[in-house]
């Protein structure tokens, strides 16, 4: 418990926690508002491109993703960068428990983020849609709340991949490449597109806000697999790293 204090203290003095959330959350919004309101105007008689909450999750793709990304990112080199994690180790010497403590703290802090701010673009995209939001909540809310959930995944892989890099600049080059670069499979053909593209994080969490998944992709059970399997595997690289190498 005091390990867990600890680290949310940290987390709370950090300037960049502010600044990163906000980012998030403007950003997030913004594109919301925009992807909202070109959906609204396509015409009745015409298919929308996506559903409301698939909507807000493509308004997510660049700068809010990444900002959570960062923050989960900085959560960790930043005591590399100061010198700091000394006397984290110090202090607590098993380092698996810092790392531990920390996944919980920025996990939790990326949850109910992410939540807030999904539940909230929900609101925002049925309003200039022209539709109330009650009625319609309950059918969409396991959606909203896997569009919430992607946000703690992707401060999850924030934390591992910073953790491995030790390095901010490294870091925040890496996060990207870690999110985009597979969705280059999507433009290869289709078998292998959609043979490599169902294990890509982005294909997983489409699949989870979606009201009409792809029948090419995983199941949205094992698309909720494949999208917490991507945090996993970094923090399990970053446990190794973080008991090998010296601070």
């Amino acid at each position: 418990m005091t390990v867990l204090l600890s680290e949310w203290t940290k987390l709370r003095a950090l300037r960049s926690t502010y600044v990163t959330l906000l980012v998030a959350a403007v950003t997030a919004l913004l594109a919301t508002g925009i992807v909202a309101a070109s959906t609204a105007s396509v015409q009745a008689s015409q298919a929308p491109p996506f559903g409301a909450v698939a909507g807000i999750f493509a308004g997510w793709l660049s700068y809010p993703a990444l900002a959570v990304g960062i923050l989960g990112i900085i959560t960790m080199t930043a005591e590399y960068s100061t010198g700091q994690i000394r006397l984290t180790f110090t202090a607590v010497p098993r380092r698996l428990g810092v790392l531990a403590a920390k996944a919980a703290v920025t996990g939790l802090t990326g949850l109910v983020f992410g939540e807030v701010l999904a539940f909230a673009g929900y609101g925002l995209t049925r309003a200039l849609a022209g539709h109330p939001l009650g009625g319609t909540l309950s059918g969409a809310s396991i959606h909203v709340l896997a569009g919430g959930l992607s946000l703690c995944v992707v401060i999850l892989l924030g934390l591992g991949i910073g953790t491995i890099c030790r390095r901010t600049a490294g870091a925040i080059v890496t996060l990207p490449a870690v999110l985009y670069l597979p969705l280059l499979v999507f433009v290869l053909p289709a078998q292998w597109k959609d043979d490599i593209g169902r294990f890509t994080l982005v294909g997983a969490v489409y699949q989870l806000v979606s009201t009409h998944p792809s029948g090419q992709l995983f199941s949205p059970g094992l698309s909720l697999i494949v999208m917490l399997a991507w945090p996993a595997v970094a923090l399990a690289l970053a446990a190794v790293v973080i008991t090998r190498h010296d601070a």
